[in-house]
C-alpha cells in the first residue's frame, strides 16, 4: 500500500458512539438499510410500470389528501415544476391521477387518484405497512409514539407545520 493511501476496514469504524461529538454511525447505517428495504419492494413494482420513487411520492400524497392543489404538492416535495410536470404527465397518461379545476379558483389544478391510482397505491403501501407494523409490534407498547417523535425530530423544523396539516403527527 502506498504511503498516501488509507486502509479503512469496517473494523476501523467505531459504531458505538460514546460521546456527543461522535457521529451516530450506527443509527446512520441502520437508517440506510431500513430505507433500502422499506423502498425495495415498492421500487420493483414501480419499475414494472416504468415509474420511480417520484411517482410513488406523488401517489402517496395525492391518495393521502385527495384534491390537493399542485402548488401544495410542489411545496411538500420540494421539486421543480418541470420535474413534477413530467411525473404528473406520466401518472395522468397512464390513468393513475386526474386533475380537476378548482371550485373557487379556476386556475387551480386539484389532484385526485383514479380507482387505478388508489389500487396501485394500496399495493405499493401493503409491503411497506407490513414492514412497519411488524417492526413496531416487536417493541414495547409505547414505542410507536417514540418512533413517531424520532421521525418528526428528523424533519426540518420549518416543515413540521406541514406534518400537522397532513395529520402525520396525530397522537404526539
Amino acid at each position: 500500500m502506498a504511503a498516501n493511501q488509507i486502509n479503512v476496514n469496517i473494523a476501523d469504524i467505531n459504531f458505538a458512539p460514546t460521546g456527543s461529538d461522535e457521529l451516530p454511525l450506527d443509527i446512520m447505517g441502520l437508517f440506510f438499510f431500513a430505507y433500502r428495504d422499506f423502498t425495495g419492494d415498492a421500487d420493483a413494482l414501480l419499475g414494472r410500470q416504468d415509474f420511480g420513487r417520484a411517482h410513488h411520492r406523488v401517489l402517496y400524497f395525492v391518495n393521502l389528501r385527495p384534491g390537493m392543489p399542485v402548488a401544495d404538492l410542489l411545496d411538500i416535495l420540494k421539486i421543480t415544476k418541470q420535474s413534477l410536470a413530467r411525473v404528473l404527465r406520466q401518472l395522468i397518461d397512464n390513468g393513475y391521477i386526474e386533475q380537476k379545476t378548482g371550485h373557487s379558483d379556476r386556475r387551480q389544478r386539484l389532484l385526485h387518484a383514479t380507482p387505478r391510482g388508489k389500487e396501485f397505491f394500496a399495493t405499493l403501501s401493503a409491503t411497506q405497512a407490513s414492514r412497519i407494523t411488524a417492526s413496531i409490534a416487536a417493541l414495547p407498547p409505547e414505542s410507536r409514539k417514540i418512533v413517531t417523535r424520532f421521525l418528526v425530530g428528523m424533519v426540518d423544523p420549518a416543515d413540521r407545520t406541514v406534518l400537522d396539516r397532513l395529520n402525520l403527527t396525530i397522537g404526539l
